[in-house]
This record gives C-alpha cells, sequence and structure tokens, in this order.
C-alpha cells in the first residue's frame, strides 16, 4: 500500500464511525459544479454536475436493501437510485482525492461536497445503482439523459475501474491530464457497453465516459492502494456570460446575468461581472436533464450607478452540437425566451454589453485660481443649437463645486461642439483655455476635439470626458471696446421707424471696460474710431459720456479730450489728431480720436467701464 494512501485511513475510519443513516431511506442531495476548468479541463468543464456523496453510508449501502438516493439536479429534475455495494468499503471523499489524482488537480478544479466514491483499503469493491429514474419540473420532460462515469483517483499497476451500463455505449467524453508527464491508463471498450480502466505504473491521467438513458451502472473498483470514481449528469448544457463592450459608463457598474426557468420564473444558474474589468467573466452554467423551457437575463447588478437602458445589450449564442435548436444572433435584447435545450446541445450564450455613448464636460483651474473670486462658469454641450448637456460652477478662489455635466448619452454619429461661455460677471479673455479629452473606450477610433469649441462625433462604446482649464492671464490692466449703433431719424420718416438711408442720422456708441485687476495709467486711454465710408461726423456729433454700473474713474471733456483726423492711416497719438471738422458733418473726417482723463479703475470682479455715444450721418 503507497504511504499516500496510508494518511487518508485515520480520516475514513472516524467518517465510518460517523455513519448514522438508516436502511431504505432515500438520501436527499444534490450535485455541484467544478469552480475552475484547470490546465487540462475540457472547455465544457461547467457542464459536468458532480453527484455529491456526501450521504453516503457503507453500512447501509452495503445491506440487502442497498441505500436510496434522491438528487435535486439545477434545472429542478429530481434523479433517483439505488446504490448497493460489496467488497471493500467505501465513503464519500473531496476532490482531489490525493495530490497526484488528475482530477481536482488539473482539471475540474473545486468540485464542492464528497463527488468520489473512495475505497478506505486496498481489494476489490462493486457498486451497483440501479432503478435510476428522473423526473423532470412540471414544465420539462425528459427524453434523454447522460449518466457520466469517471476516474476519482489514479488507476496504477494492479488498479483498474470497469463500468458496465443497460445504456447507450459508453462515449469518451474527456481525458483529464497527469500532475506530470503524459502516462495514461490503458481502456478499453469505447462503443460497447462495458468500458475498462487498466492502470500503469508512473503518474497518469485519468478518462471521463458517458452512457446514455442508463437504468442500472456496474461498477467494479479494484485498488492496490485506494481506488475511486465519480458520477456526473448531463442531458444539454447551456453556458450564459457577459463581455462589456468599449467601457463602463460608471466605475461602479456591474451586470447581472442569468438562466430562469421561464413558467416559473426560478433562477437556476446565475453570474455578475466584477472589478475594473471588460470580462467575459465566469459563465453561469447549467447542465440540464430536462427539455425545460428557458430565458436568458440581464440586469444591472446592485450598486450600480447606471440604469440598463444606458447600455445596448445584444445576446449571441452558438452551439457546439449539430442540432435544429434556434440561436439568437446579434439579437438586441435583456431578457430573451430561450426555448428548450435538445439532448446533446451544448449551447454557448454572451450578452455583449455597449454603453451609448456618453459625455462628461469638466472645468479646471490652472495655477492660481479664479483672476476675480466670483468668476464662474457655464460649461455646454451643444447639439447645433439645442443645449444637450451643461453647468455652471460655484465656489471660490481655488475651489470648485458642481465642476462638471453629468455624463450624458449621445445619439452615436451626431455631431457635438463642447463649448463654456461666463456666468455672471466673469469674463473669459482673463483666462487662456485649454481642453483635454480622454475616451475610457481605449480601442475608440473616435477623433477626440484638442480645444474648447471643437466638435467631436462619439460612436458606440465611448466613454468620453473632456476638461476645460482656465488658466488666469497676468493681473494686467485689459481694455475692451464694443460698437453699438441705433437709427436716430432719416429724411424720409423722422423718427418714427427711421431707416438706413442717405441722409439718415446714427447713433454710435464706444463702451470701453477694464475686465484686468489693475487700473490704467494716468490719462492713457487713447481711443481711435475709424469711421466707415458710408458716414460723416463733424459739429453735430454731440458726444455723450456716461459711467458704467462700475465706474471707470475717468472724466471726459469734449472740448478737450475729443479730435479728428483725415488722414489715410490711423494717427499714432492723441496729438496727432488735428483736423478741425467743417459744419455739423464733415465726409472728411475718417478718425474720430478720444482720450478721457484720469486713471481707469481695475476690475474687482465688475469691470469697471464708460460709454461714449455720437451722432453721425448716412451720406
Amino acid at each position: 500500500m503507497p504511504l499516500r494512501h496510508v494518511k487518508l485511513l485515520l480520516g475514513v475510519f472516524f467518517a465510518l464511525l460517523a455513519s448514522t443513516l438508516v436502511a431504505g431511506r432515500a438520501e436527499a442531495a444534490n450535485c455541484n459544479y467544478a469552480t475552475s476548468q484547470g490546465s487540462t479541463g475540457p472547455a465544457n468543464w461547467q457542464t459536468y454536475c458532480w453527484l455529491d456523496f456526501a450521504g453516503y453510508n457503507n453500512t447501509t449501502a452495503r445491506s440487502s436493501a442497498g441505500q436510496n438516493f434522491s438528487y435535486t439536479l439545477p434545472d429542478g429534475t429530481v434523479m433517483t437510485f439505488n446504490m448497493k455495494v460489496s467488497g471493500a468499503n467505501l465513503t464519500g471523499a473531496v476532490s482531489p482525492s490525493w495530490a497526484g489524482a488528475a482530477i481536482g488537480n488539473t482539471a475540474f478544479l473545486g468540485i464542492g461536497g464528497r463527488p468520489i466514491l473512495y475505497q478506505t483499503a486496498a481489494g476489490t469493491t462493486t457498486v451497483t445503482i440501479s432503478s435510476i429514474t428522473l423526473t423532470p419540473p412540471a414544465a420539462g420532460r425528459i427524453s434523454n439523459f447522460m449518466l457520466v462515469a469517471a476516474d476519482g483517483e489514479s488507476s496504477n499497476q494492479g488498479e483498474s475501474l470497469r463500468f458496465q451500463t443497460n445504456g447507450g455505449a459508453w462515449q469518451m467524453l474527456d481525458q483529464a491530464g497527469p500532475i506530470s508527464g503524459s502516462v495514461y491508463p490503458s481502456q478499453s471498450g469505447i462503443g460497447t457497453n462495458t468500458f475498462t480502466t487498466t492502470g500503469v505504473a508512473g503518474t497518469v491521467g485519468a478518462y471521463v465516459v458517458g452512457s446514455t438513458n442508463p437504468g442500472q451502472i456496474v461498477t467494479q473498483i479494484v485498488g492496490g492502494g485506494l481506488q475511486g470514481v465519480m458520477f456526473a449528469v448531463r442531458f444539454a448544457s447551456i453556458r450564459l456570460d457577459t463581455q462589456i463592450g468599449g467601457a463602463r459608463i460608471q466605475a461602479a457598474d456591474q451586470f447581472a446575468f442569468s438562466i430562469n426557468a421561464t413558467g416559473s420564473g426560478a433562477t437556476l444558474a446565475s453570474g455578475t461581472s466584477s472589478g475594473t474589468a471588460l470580462g467575459p467573466f465566469p459563465a453561469a452554467a447549467l447542465s440540464s436533464t430536462a427539455a425545460l423551457p428557458l430565458t436568458l437575463n440581464l440586469a444591472m447588478a446592485g450598486g450600480s450607478s447606471s440604469p440598463l437602458s444606458r447600455y445596448e445589450s445584444r445576446l449571441t449564442c452558438t452551439n457546439g452540437a449539430v442540432s435544429s435548436t434556434l440561436l439568437p444572433i446579434s439579437v438586441v435584447t435583456t431578457s430573451y425566451n430561450f426555448g428548450s435545450l435538445q439532448f446533446g446541445d451544448a449551447v454557448v450564450c454572451r450578452f455583449t454589453v455597449t454603453p451609448f455613448p456618453h459625455l462628461t464636460l469638466r472645468k479646471a483651474l490652472g495655477a492660481g485660481g479664479r483672476q476675480f473670486n466670483s468668476d464662474q462658469f457655464t460649461l455646454q454641450v451643444m447639439s447645433g443649437s439645442a443645449v444637450v448637456a451643461s453647468a455652471t460652477t460655484g465656489g471660490s478662489g481655488t475651489s470648485l463645486t458642481n465642476p462638471a455635466t453629468p455624463p450624458t448619452q449621445l445619439v452615436p454619429g451626431t455631431s457635438y461642439v463642447l463649448t463654456e461661455s461666463p456666468a455672471g460677471t466673469t469674463v473669459l479673455s482673463q483666462y487662456t483655455a485649454t481642453m483635454v479629452c480622454t475616451n475610457a473606450a481605449s480601442t475608440s477610433s473616435t477623433s477626440l476635439p484638442a480645444a474648447p469649441g471643437a466638435a467631436i462625433t462619439p460612436q458606440m462604446g465611448d466613454v468620453i470626458t473632456c476638461t476645460i482649464t482656465n488658466t488666469r492671464r497676468p493681473a494686467n490692466a485689459s481694455l475692451e471696446a464694443l460698437k453699438r449703433s441705433r437709427i436716430l431719424s432719416d429724411p424720409a420718416n423722422g423718427a418714427s421707424n427711421p431707416k438706413a438711408i442717405p441722409g439718415a442720422v446714427v447713433v454710435y456708441s464706444i463702451e470701453v471696460r477694464n475686465t484686468g485687476p489693475s487700473p490704467v495709467d494716468l490719462n492713457s486711454v487713447f481711443i481711435i474710431d475709424a469711421l466707415p465710408s458710408e458716414l460723416a461726423v463733424g459739429a453735430g456729433l454731440a458726444p455723450s459720456f456716461t459711467q458704467g454700473a462700475t465706474a471707470s474713474g475717468l472724466t471726459f471733456n469734449p472740448s478737450a479730450d475729443l479730435r479728428f483726423s483725415n488722414a489715410l492711416t490711423p494717427p499714432a497719438s492723441f496729438a496727432a489728431c488735428t483736423y478741425t471738422p467743417v459744419g455739423a458733418y464733415d465726409p472728411n473726417v475718417r478718425f474720430i480720436c478720444i482720450n478721457p482723463k484720469g486713471t481707469m479703475a481695475g476690475s474687482s470682479g465688475s469691470p469697471p467701464s464708460f460709454t461714449l455715444s455720437f451722432q453721425s450721418l448716412i451720406k
């Protein structure tokens, strides 16, 4: 007996002492999936539901009546059978049964419960599983199923396993690789009703075989040290997973996906996304033994920030078997009535969840924060003239509140313009503005804008964040001028609804603001207004000087601070304006020169200003 087995005997002995089941009672149990494929497991590893023998009672099973088992399978089917054991004793054991076993170490990792019928001493054991009956749930039917048998330990020299079925001939389903090397026991009987594994020396792999619709399975276990067998149930299988296309809209967004019984709504298998990866995520796997109508569902997992409507979900399924089962291909849905599986189906389905394009426009402040504490900014995402999203900042100094629009769902293929505007008395010219955009969908081909006012045309999967950073300019004086006009009268209509016709009198207003924080040097405000060739001014100018809401601090005396020039080029200084107009409207005047006196105040958030108005004549 190899030393590796001796270490298990004491635990087995106490397990036997603790067995107290009554003969003839049906031991209720379940079956369990592996939690990981392993390095040599089959691609459909999640479709095997391994019978749990935690309730096995060696005394009961060796009685004349045997031990009855009842399993409630994942789809609600109830499987019952009777087990009789003779020869060397058995117990239920965990997987892997030891460090050298293939199943549990290189394939089908993490099977729960005690899925192995395991010898407690060397010898020959015969296990007869009979009266195998499957009762489907009310909405299902069973026309076919498969019982799977596997080596639960390792078949070495002098050891063997023999499985006899009165159902369909044995099929080779998988070969679980050895923990090292490439040696397998010899095997025979595939395509017949008796399959035999004969052990060989060394570290070996294991075989997994299946028989359809058996009513009885007789297993002979020959152990030179210890030996074990495993059984699983299969009819057809379906796996459902989820892949995120592009990116999550919010980091907290996660997706729950499930396979449900259509009639009752009961969840038969489920899974969820997690972390920051895009998947695919571990599948919800169902090994079904009944033709039960199924529905595939997708929902947002608890704690998500976005509703499912912000994502487009497409379902696609493939089948590893040749079957007439109808499969969805890129169907836009979050709940799909799949119908019933057929025997042998090996269906793999995936919800591909892609966010509709979303954009967040953010505001940031550069070094030094605001020019003035009251400065605020309005961010806007525009589609044509329509405002799709907006946010106006709060706070003061370097602090920003409400600094971004919410993540806003956009229409793929539509152009949007990203802008900002001043709020209240803010003057954008007091800042230099830059914009940087990022896309959480790293493989997207969408071209990102590089400056405020630029456009973007998003596509499906885009989750874009653009940040406009405003950096205040140096604290200097900064003058802005705005010119307006209104028609005062015309020769035909007088002052009643006058028109811009020859002889009409037009009032021009020039507003000057200091948007910078520093005052202007004494007497240095010098304004040159170039007249259009269609206008004439002269003694009829009738100048008017008014202070703004915040006074400029300047004074204006028309006789000293207003001059004219008839030069072809703008005069270089106020002193260079030396022309004296002839008459009320002199067509020879080309420039009006204005030089109010004093020191124009700097802005403290509300720019100081003044307005000079004068009359002109349309020639």
